[in-house]
């Protein structure tokens, strides 16, 4: 009977501690929530726009008025001329409804220090407005 309690603690044991073990890394490797991961689910543009930083090929409207206000410059941050462009360049962004996301760790697909999240309308709203739109003879 004692040699059977403990084959079943021989079980036991390294089952509880590998749930107690593996549940704190699950957050971990979750993935990144936001608008800084991988992939830029939130379409952002740098602030200011940047020579070296080529435009994304879907480039939302936003993003595009602020290239046009605000040339891109290849000064490096820090100057005077960076400064002033960049001061530009988020008030352009403002001006057309976007939001200033601050970026604090600079990474190889985000370099810069600060980023201009455009409002993008939801598909589902563009839909509901297609729809109301018909209805009321609009279209």
């Amino acid at each position: 009977m004692y040699m059977q309690a403990i084959g079943r603690l021989r079980v036991i044991v390294p089952l509880v501690l590998g749930l107690l073990l593996g549940i704190p890394a699950t957050p971990v490797q979750a993935g990144c929530t936001g608008c800084l991961c991988p992939g830029d689910p939130c379409r952002l543009c740098p602030l200011p726009p940047m020579k070296n930083i080529p435009p994304a090929i879907d480039e939302p409207d936003t993003c595009l008025k602020i290239r046009e206000k605000v040339p891109p410059v290849s000064a490096k941050p820090g100057t005077n001329e960076h400064f002033a462009s960049q001061d530009k360049a988020t008030m352009e962004c403002i001006r057309s409804s976007g939001d200033i996301i601050r970026n604090p760790h600079r990474t190889k697909e985000f370099p810069s220090k600060l980023y201009c999240k455009p409002y993008i309308v939801p598909a589902r709203d563009n839909a509901m407005k297609g729809a109301a739109a018909t209805r009321n003879g609009s279209k």
